[in-house]
């Protein structure tokens, strides 16, 4: 894989000194050409001989490089035209060991136009004619002057070709940090990118949850004015309209009358609670199957019809949440009870399992057909809503003429689960 030393330090030093590679070797050239006029000036053959090479150079140059400015950028042509300064720098050195001197230009070519692996030879190709330039004066035909020779050119190409290797390692750091730098820069931008759609997503969630939050609190409070203020409603219009009919009986129409004012006076402050999200009054003195048979006896009296209430199984602690629901359930469906069973019995049992707690209300009512009422009313929906919301389950049996029947089952750790 070719890599170009162009893009390193070299690069950079090129650059910003244009002159000295486009400028510098013809000057170098002039001056190497007009020392050869002066001291071959009596030899005149050679003389031209050597003006024609220099010329050959100048031209050289000219038209592979200076000339050609997007051939630079093409390894094979300068890697070409390298080769054949070189070769012409060789023939003259060989000629005029002063040629030697014009190195330092054939140096700057390689290190600008050469990409890695390519300058390694490169540099050792010139090295090798600066070399043999400064060896001129060693007789050759000895053994020692051939290790001399040989001395000289590693003292040249060595160097070099370590200056060469260490440029290389350089401009790949370099080039490897300002990749990092720019992979961090855009990891950054990225980050600042995601970070803005995480406000925006975060945002819109808090909008999110605050309106399901709304909604809940009104579900959750249609359900609280159903459980209290409705069925309250519905009790008192129950014992008024008893006392109307009851007008003419001094002794019946007073009683009627303080049922409704007692179950008013009740109902306002289970409202109360309920809108301060505290237990339903007879949990707070009471256990549940108490609290459950305080309310059938209340509603008992009433409605003036039976309610039998039996507590089963081992009796031990629930959630609030789920005592809150079952109990719940037992006025919904005993308000259901008053306003359409038209029931003589109601059975409620509560029956406390190996992994649940079960409620069951069970009327000899008329009933109803279940494919006609599919979720019922509101207050069913909303015994429906606390169960499931205590993850447990709900199942009505009715049929016309045959009474109805609601079954709650609430789960709740068995015994000894928490030893």
């Amino acid at each position: 894989m070719l890599r170009s030393v162009p893009q390193s330090w070299v690069d950079a030093w090129a650059h910003r000194r244009r002159p000295v590679v486009t400028v510098g070797p013809y000057l170098l050239l002039a001056v190497l050409t007009a020392v050869t006029a002066v001291v071959k000036h009596a030899e005149t053959t050679s003389l031209l001989v050597d003006l024609a090479l220099c010329a050959l150079a100048a031209v050289w140059m000219l038209v592979m490089f200076t000339a050609r400015p997007s051939w630079r950028d093409e390894p094979r042509l300068m890697a070409l035209f390298l080769a054949g300064l070189v070769a012409i720098m060789a023939v003259l050195v060989v000629r005029d060991p002063w040629f030697g001197c014009f190195a330092p230009a054939a140096y700057v070519y390689a290190f600008r136009l050469l990409p890695w692996p390519w300058l390694l030879p490169g540099v050792a190709a010139v090295a090798v004619v600066a070399g043999t330039a400064q060896a001129s004066s060693v007789d050759m035909s000895t053994f020692l002057g051939v290790l001399t020779y040989l001395a000289i050119l590693a003292v040249n190409v060595l160097p070099m070709c370590g200056f060469a290797w260490f440029a290389w390692r350089n401009a790949e750091q370099n080039e490897q940090r300002k990749r990092t730098l720019e992979e961090l820069r855009e990891a950054n931008r990225r980050l600042e990118t995601t970070a803005a759609e995480n406000a925006g997503l975060h945002e819109r969630l808090l909008v999110w949850a605050r309106e399901v939050g709304v909604h809940q609190e009104r579900q959750r409070m249609a359900r609280e004015i159903h459980d209290t203020l409705a069925q309250g409603l519905t009790g008192i219009i129950t014992q008024l309209q008893a006392a109307e009919h009851a007008a003419a009986d001094p002794a019946e129409w007073p009683r009627h009358v303080d049922a409704a004012t007692r179950l008013a006076r009740e109902s306002l402050s289970e409202a109360r609670r309920s809108v301060h999200e505290l237990r339903p009054e007879p949990l707070q003195t009471a256990r549940l199957g108490d609290a459950l048979a305080a309310v059938a006896e209340r509603w008992s009296t009433l409605h003036g019809v039976g309610v039998e209430v039996m507590t089963t199984g081992t009796v031990r602690a629930m959630p609030p949440e789920a005592e809150f629901a079952l109990l719940r359930a037992v006025q919904e469906a005993l308000a259901n009870v008053a306003k359409h069973a038209h029931a003589t019995r109601v059975g409620v049992t509560l029956s406390y399992l190996e992994q649940e707690v079960a409620l069951d209300v069970r009327d000899d009512g008329r009933g109803f057909d279940q494919a006609r009422v599919r979720d019922g009313g509101f207050g069913l929906v909303a015994m429906r809503q606390r169960i499931e919301g205590v993850s447990g389950t709900v199942e009505i049996e009715s049929e016309p003429g045959q009474g109805t029947g609601i079954s709650a089952r609430v789960p709740v750790a068995p015994p000894g689960a928490d030893a």
